[in-house]
């Protein structure tokens, strides 16, 4: 039985889109970012489909765990680090990599007299987004403390996040490369600057810098070495008026449901809760079964395209829990049962969250767990899981 409500992923075009991230970053290691149950697609069968990817990133070390457990033996790095020393022990035992921002990580660190070179970490440093990570030089105090933990692993990694890359004319993105680079150039230890934003469209945040000063006394050239993909491996685009497509990218997730009720309403009637919608004409209406309590998102405003039998309809009235309503009067042939896609197939995620005032990160981390879940696993079958 199709089931009322359900989310088709294609994990080929994860693996299509981890292809796309090599040929924008040739000459970058990939760390893919599959936090929040890999942006609401699955942690453990988005990991399955990144086999190629260098390395995993996460954002708690829960999630390092249970990718630990599940059987991945790539490099994990957790991005909020840890925040007490049951954490810190979790890490060890499951050699999870932990980014390093405050300073009572770096106490909690000194504190241990374990295993000597335990633990990999990233140093991050804040270059503008003023959430995690150290300044000036905080930063450089932090550093010389973390070369002489013990338990520490050297030479220590750099990292830092931009805070506007999806906006191309922002010159802060610019501002933050030259701000980091400056700062670490002296620094041995491999770099990490760009996310999906970055990758696309600033590509000094993947490019090489010049060291001025390696411990060998020679002069090489230091790249900035792991690119951090996110929202792109899912095939969406992090620029606002773009869709993937727009970069060779293909979406993984689709969202479907199905035709529930198709009734007739008079012109002047109202549809929905509160009555926001008033039919000019009179109105072949269509109720499908998915709601904000699938994760289809309350805010999508009347107008958004939703597809019946593969050809769009507006949506009409507000969203409810279970149930949406959209007009037919261009399918007089549609009857309870046809099919209905909310994004996916012809109809972009990008598309849909501009008419929900939102980013597509929101409605893919969105889909809740009355959403079945149905897999692509072969050119000719599928499997629900």
């Amino acid at each position: 039985m199709t089931p009322a409500a359900y989310a088709h992923l294609d994990l080929e075009a994860v693996r299509h889109n981890l292809a796309q991230v090599k040929r924008y970053a040739p000459n970058n290691k990939i760390m893919a970012v599959i936090k929040a149950n890999a942006y609401g697609h699955g942690i453990t069968r988005v990991a399955r489909a990144l086999d190629q990817a260098n390395g995993l990133a996460v954002a708690r070390v829960d999630e390092g765990v249970r990718l630990r457990k599940a059987g991945f033996t790539q490099p994990i790095t957790v991005l909020q680090g840890f925040v007490c020393v049951d954490e810190l022990l979790l890490m060890l035992q499951h050699q999870l990599e932990a980014v390093i921002h405050t300073h009572q990580q770096i106490d909690i660190l000194q504190q241990q007299n374990g295993e000597p070179l335990a633990l990999s970490v990233w140093l991050k440093m804040d270059t503008g987004m003023n959430r995690l990570g150290f300044k000036g030089s905080d930063f450089n105090t932090a550093y010389q403390q973390l070369a002489k933990c013990a338990i520490v692993k050297q030479p220590i990694r750099l990292i830092t996040h931009f805070a506007n890359a999806d906006d191309l004319l922002d010159d802060k993105t610019r501002r933050q490369i030259e701000l980091f680079n400056d700062a670490v150039r002296d620094y041995p230890g491999e770099r990490s600057i760009a996310n999906s934003a970055g990758i696309i469209g600033w590509p000094l945040g993947s490019a090489r810098i010049e060291s001025r000063a390696e411990p060998s006394g020679q002069t090489q050239e230091k790249n900035n070495d792991w690119v951090r993909p996110g929202l792109m491996l899912y095939g969406c685009s992090p620029f606002a008026g773009k869709t993937g497509a727009d970069f060779g990218l293909k979406p993984v997730m689709s969202l479907h449901s199905r035709l529930i009720s198709v009734k007739h309403v008079a012109a002047g009637e109202t549809v929905g809760y509160s009555g926001t919608w008033q039919c000019q004409t009179d109105t072949r209406l269509g109720v499908v079964s998915i709601g904000y309590g699938d994760g289809y998102h309350r805010h999508t405003r009347s107008g958004a395209p939703v597809l019946v039998n593969g050809q769009r309809v507006p949506l009409i009235g507000r969203v409810s829990m279970d149930m949406i309503t959209v007009d037919l009067n261009s399918q007089p042939n549609a009857q309870p049962g046809d099919p209905v896609i909310l994004w996916g197939g012809g109809l972009p995620v990008e598309e849909i969250a501009r008419h929900a005032d939102t980013i597509p990160y929101t409605l893919l981390c969105g889909i809740t767990q009355r959403v079945q879940i149905v897999e692509q696993v072969a050119a000719d079958g599928i499997q629900a899981r």
